[in-house]
């Protein structure tokens, strides 16, 4: 098993992926803007990572409740990375098909090597757990400013 106090957010979230003040009208829209900033960290098309995202959501909503999205999917092109996230802040709450049926603001993608998938699930329920606590999601939404979210999450 892998010991949580050595997966640090940091480790898979960088800035150039963390980005806040968007406007999307729809889940389709926020799941391009993901892939645009997957697409240059990855060195892969949008479309491969949009169509990975996009398979995963068919399956079920990744909304988690509270505003808060975990949109993954499986990259099954080789890459330089095993896991990397991508976090977006929304301008304006869009239907997301949440548990709650409540509307998300708050996305944490998450975009994983298919050849690590105990250690994807694993890191996938950590960020969960992690983006479950309270006064963590209302701080996020207290600011738009890209390297204020990065050190909200990243601490």
């Amino acid at each position: 098993m892998i010991d949580e106090e050595y997966i640090q957010i940091n480790s898979i979230l960088s800035i150039e992926c963390t980005k806040g003040n968007i406007y999307c009208q729809n889940k389709k829209k926020a799941f391009e803007t993901i892939s645009k900033l997957a697409a240059k960290k990855l060195q892969i098309t949008p479309s491969t990572i949009f169509q990975a995202v996009l398979q995963r959501e068919k399956m079920g909503s990744t909304g988690i409740g509270n505003g808060i999205a975990i949109p993954h999917g499986i990259i099954k092109k080789n890459t330089s990375h095993e896991i990397i996230g991508v976090f977006i802040r929304l301008t304006q709450p869009i239907s997301f098909d949440s548990i709650d049926n409540q509307p998300v603001d708050l996305l944490f993608s998450l975009l994983m090597s298919k050849n690590k998938c105990n250690k994807n699930l694993y890191i996938l329920s950590l960020v969960a757990k992690k983006l479950s606590n309270k006064k963590l999601y209302q701080r996020l939404r207290s600011t738009q400013n890209n390297e204020k979210l990065y050190k909200i999450i990243t601490k």
